[in-house]
């Protein structure tokens, strides 16, 4: 049968580099990202051209055309190789968003070495996937324990009622401990990581050399794994793949610290801001204790990451109202797709049994979490939001949730900080914070890891420092 050639763009289609685009990052998009999408999609269908940092891109809004490019790998690439205008040399040298992409790790890979890769992260994780293992039960309750050590902090600090950020005093906290732990890094190595992981998703003027910071501290701890390999992700990574060298394994750890810390951190916070402002649906959720469902409706209304990874075309298609060419930049855009799932709520797509599942928090297609990830973030996830509701007898924003700061870059829009007025138990006050932080060490492979008061309050002075001027 003769091999029929993939169609061209037609020469009268618009090039991307020869549109006039409008900047995407406004004070506009800042206010209100949702409005944004819905008037590109208004004036030029499922995809827009749109600047972002300088540089022109293609914006998939709508649902459908994000599943196909999630999905179809033949022709949408993760490798950033693909991309033309970076093999031409026509991007601004310090183009801050850059520096991530030029990490070569799982994410960036494509066909055989993108799955070589993720069976690497598969076999890894598999111990601490299953809540019937030593690691996987040890895991869930150190999750578990240091919930309720950060939540006595606030008892000790407070009393029983007072006032709280429940993003630096207890999301970010938690999410670095569970890190230092799974990691089993060195608790020195910890500190200073989340602001970096901040600084190159927010794609700051200082976003490569936080990159390479969080690069070179993850190396550190390749290394001291190898040479001290203990009951961790990071062992198990090299028992997984022997021929990982330090600076491959330190790319991957520097993936994964990224979900863990700033992606799932931030599905804990939108799913308990929108406990806290009355989402009905998902308050209802919560109440017939189906905490899975409480996380998946919250990730609907606020997808984690809100504009994904760049695919580049490997040929010439058509996507929604233009031709892409091969080599240009796409940006499928979750926030967006989302938004366009619920607008059309009566679809077969949003049906009873799919609606809540269908949101792209963990991605789609042959790049989305590994399975073994998404279950450890939910369950990470499920016990943070259901340990604050469990000791928490009362809370409520203290700002309107239409006031509340975000941190609105070209990759995720997360709270810089959720304010509460809470009331604790009474249990909480005698019992956690009384016995349950102080004193109290664990032990990561060969390296002794504070759980008391100096460690917790370490994390939670320099996440403050970052919330309040030191980014």
């Amino acid at each position: 049968m003769e091999a029929h050639p993939f169609a061209t763009a037609p020469a009268d289609s618009p090039a991307l580099e020869s549109l006039p685009v409008e900047p995407l990052l406004t004070s506009e998009f800042d206010a209100d990202p949702g409005g944004v999408y819905a008037r590109l999609r208004r004036t030029y269908g499922p995809v827009a051209p749109v600047g972002l940092m300088g540089v022109p891109v293609w914006l998939v809004l709508d649902y459908r055309e994000v599943l196909e490019v999630l999905r179809n790998e033949s022709v949408w690439r993760r490798d950033v190789r693909y991309w033309r205008a970076r093999a031409q040399g026509r991007l601004p040298p310090d183009w801050p968003l850059l520096a991530g992409y030029e990490v070569r790790q799982t994410m960036f890979m494509d066909d055989e070495e993108h799955l070589a890769a993720r069976h690497t992260h598969h076999a890894a994780l598999r111990p601490f996937q299953d809540g019937q293992t030593p690691q996987g039960w040890e895991l869930r309750a150190t999750v578990a324990r240091y919930a309720d050590e950060l939540i006595g902090m606030l008892a000790a600090e407070s009393g029983t009622a007072g006032f709280a950020d429940l993003g630096a005093q207890y999301t970010r906290p938690l999410l670095l401990m569970v890190t230092t732990k799974l990691f089993g890094c060195p608790v020195e190595l910890g500190d200073e990581l989340v602001m970096d992981l901040w600084r190159m998703l927010d794609a700051g003027p200082d976003a490569g050399p936080a990159t390479g910071r969080a690069l070179a501290a993850m190396t550190r701890l390749a290394a001291h794994r190898r040479a001290r390999p203990g009951d961790d992700l990071t062992s198990y990574m090299l028992l997984a793949d022997p021929e990982l060298s330090d600076e491959q394994l330190g790319r991957e750890l520097f993936m994964n610290a990224v979900y863990l810390n700033d992606i799932t951190g931030n599905m804990v916070l939108n799913t308990l801001l929108e406990v806290l402002r009355g989402n009905a649906t998902v308050r209802r959720s919560l109440s017939a204790g189906q905490l899975g469902e409480t996380v998946n409706r919250a990730a609907l209304v606020n997808p984690p990451v809100a504009n994904m990874c760049f695919r580049f075309a490997a040929r010439d298609v058509a996507l929604g109202n233009f031709w892409i060419r091969g080599g240009d930049i796409v940006s499928p855009s979750a926030a967006a797709a989302h938004g366009d799932l619920m607008a059309i709520g009566a679809s077969h797509l949003v049906g009873a049994t799919v609606s809540t599942r269908a949101h792209l928090g963990w991605g789609a297609g042959p790049h989305q979490c590994p399975s073994a990830a998404r279950e450890l973030g939910g369950m990470i996830v499920s016990t943070a939001v259901g340990r604050i509701f469990e000791h928490l007898t009362k809370a409520e924003l203290t700002l309107p949730a239409d006031q509340l700061p975000w941190r609105s870059g070209p990759v995720v829009r997360g709270l810089r900080l959720l304010p509460v007025r809470y009331e604790l138990s009474g249990e909480v006050g005698r019992g956690v914070a009384g016995g349950g932080v102080r004193g109290e060490t664990a032990v990561v492979g060969e390296a002794v890891v504070s759980g008391g008061d100096g460690q917790v309050r370490g994390l939670l002075g320099a996440l403050r420092r970052l919330m309040f001027g030191g980014r």
